[in-house]
């Protein structure tokens, strides 16, 4: 019997222990929850200051990034252009040309001919003049200037 005692006196300082060991594990839990309460929240805020800190600096990068592309971008129009303008005056060039082989007028051709039409009209009114002031017959054909008579 009395090795019945001792075993019943074992089998209830295990199950002492036993219990006592999952209150200590309940309670272990419940500080494990309270405290995860208190610093998560502190945690939380922390998270959210570093998050507006990393969006402050993404979107610097990202003004910066935009900016260099507006400056490559204008740099790519100016080259687009000045190719542009090249191969325009190219054309141009090789239009004018073959209207030349053609024997088509260009601008100054037909400038320089105006220019001595005026001189030619001139020169031809400055004869019909000579001629009228000695009394020869003006030659057919010829338009004598206008005269503006004094009133």
């Amino acid at each position: 019997m009395a090795t019945t005692s001792v075993k019943r006196l074992r089998e209830e300082q295990a199950k002492g222990s036993a219990r006592d060991y999952a209150r200590q594990v309940w309670l272990a839990g419940l500080g494990a929850f309270s405290q995860a309460e208190k610093e998560g929240s502190k945690f939380f805020e922390m998270l959210v200051k570093r998050g507006e800190k990393v969006e402050i600096q993404a979107r610097k990068r990202a003004e910066k990034k935009v900016e260099e592309m507006k400056g490559r971008m204008e740099e790519m129009r100016g080259r687009a252009n000045d190719s542009w303008n090249k191969l325009e005056q190219v054309f141009q060039d090789r239009v004018a040309r073959a209207l030349n082989r053609l024997g088509v007028p260009n601008h100054d051709d037909v400038e320089a001919l105006s220019r001595q039409m005026e001189e030619l009209s001139k020169n031809v009114a400055e004869l019909v003049e000579v001629e009228r002031s000695k009394s020869l017959p003006v030659p057919k054909g010829v338009a004598a200037p206008a005269t503006v008579e004094a009133a």
